[in-house]
């Protein structure tokens, strides 16, 4: 059986699923798992195509300590134990700057090229090419794809591309990219079966996790997005702040004596709703808590929304439907339903029954603007690109040299 395996790598865990390739190109998931704790508490967890678990063990902190090791042991696990020997692996990328707009088949002058992006995704540009390099050194021969969520807005207008700085900067690569796009990209391509009215008109697409953003669809291409040159702009995130005055940056350096790196780090890790509310970077917890700065976060999460979803409709120059996906856009009722009260102007009308229940569906029959809750899949965008761009290169040999 011929498989893929997709990789997500973060600081402190990496994500892996397992594809098997069916009849005519299509792709079923097997084994879906990770390592976490990297560093501090190692644990791999695994489980099957049905949710049947399949591996939960703890790891000493000196045998999983980077994301080189917590790949050596999640592959010795795959290979050994599983006999999975896939053809190709796919990763994503957070950053492929402006010379991608789509994804690409890695080598070492690959990597070289992405690494130019880490200043720009210091939280995940590192911790992604960290396992790339480790199967490049260890199986060169093994076909890597690199898949992009700035990719998917590259079809943005020059108009919406532009800061207004001078040219040279933009020249540079100093533009508006948009983030999640592996994330919008699923969610453009399964609207046709969701909601085929809709999916070729104006849709915003709210993707509301750790990291948030939202992202203005026309005939099911990105127009717009809230974020821009790095991970920081827009909405406010679990540690990141949003849209900020460049003005607080100076400040920060000019009286405050803060360095580069301490700001960077302080802006990527301590702000946000955890800089808000001052007790969690966690939206579930934030709603179970009682003090009064956790609801000061998710009051200011829900409006941020709000202004942001105005901009977007502005972009579109109107609004067919409104989607949410990700972790807190999927799960948390509450949260979905405060923001379609802040979209009422729209032509919001919520049905607090399909939403309680987390129906796919979610807004009254009379709404003007009908709601959607679409769970996103971007481990599986990344396998299909991923065979996608095997099949595209019919001299290389997918199985000259498996992971084994």
């Amino acid at each position: 059986m011929d498989t893929i395996l997709v990789v997500n790598a973060g600081s402190s865990s990496v994500k892996f699923q397992v594809f098997s390739i069916e009849g005519e190109g299509s792709l079923r998931r097997q084994i879906k798992g990770q390592i976490d704790g990297i560093g501090s508490r190692p644990r791999l967890r695994a489980s099957g195509a049905s949710g049947d678990p399949l591996a939960d063990r703890a790891y000493p902190i000196e045998a999983v300590a980077d994301v080189p090791a917590a790949m050596g042991i999640a592959g010795e696990w795959l290979r050994n134990e599983l006999r999975i020997d896939p053809i190709a692996v796919g990763h994503r990328v957070v950053h492929g700057g402006p010379d991608h707009d789509g994804p690409v088949l890695v080598d070492h002058g690959v990597v070289a090229r992405l690494e130019r992006f880490v200043s720009l995704a210091p939280l995940h540009q590192p911790h992604n090419l960290a396992p790339i390099r480790t199967i490049l050194a260890g199986f060169p021969g093994l076909p890597q794809v690199a898949c992009f969520d700035t990719a998917f807005h590259r079809t943005h207008s020059a108009v919406a591309d532009h800061y207004a700085i001078p040219h040279q900067f933009y020249a540079e690569g100093v533009r508006r990219y948009g983030f999640h796009g592996l994330s919008y990209e699923y969610i453009a391509k399964t609207l046709p079966q969701v909601a085929p009215d809709i999916a070729k008109g104006r849709v915003i697409v709210a993707h509301l996790g750790s990291g948030a953003s939202m992202c203005a669809l026309k005939g099911g291409r990105s127009i717009e997005s809230t974020m821009g040159f790095t991970a920081l702009d827009g909405l406010p995130m679990g540690t990141r702040p949003g849209q900020l005055d460049p003005g607080v940056v100076l400040y920060l350096i000019s009286e405050k004596g803060m360095s580069a790196s301490n700001v960077q780090n302080f802006l990527y890790r301590d702000c946000g709703l955890k800089g808000l509310s001052g007790v969690s970077n966690d939206m579930r917890e934030l709603e179970a808590s009682e003090d009064p700065r956790a609801k000061l976060a998710i009051d200011h999460f829900v409006y941020r929304i709000g202004l942001n979803a105005g901009m977007l409709a502005a972009a579109l120059q109107g609004l067919d439907a409104f989607v949410f996906t990700a972790g807190i856009g999927e799960n948390s009722a509450s949260l979905r339903a405060r923001v379609a009260e802040q979209l009422g102007w729209l032509g919001v009308a919520l049905d607090p029954a399909e939403n309680s229940r987390h129906a796919r569906l979610i807004s009254r029959a009379g709404s003007r603007i009908p709601v959607y809750v679409v769970p996103t899949d971007e481990e599986l965008m990344i396998a299909q690109h991923t065979l996608t761009l095997l099949m595209k290169a019919p001299s290389s040999n997918p199985r000259q040299e498996r992971v084994s």
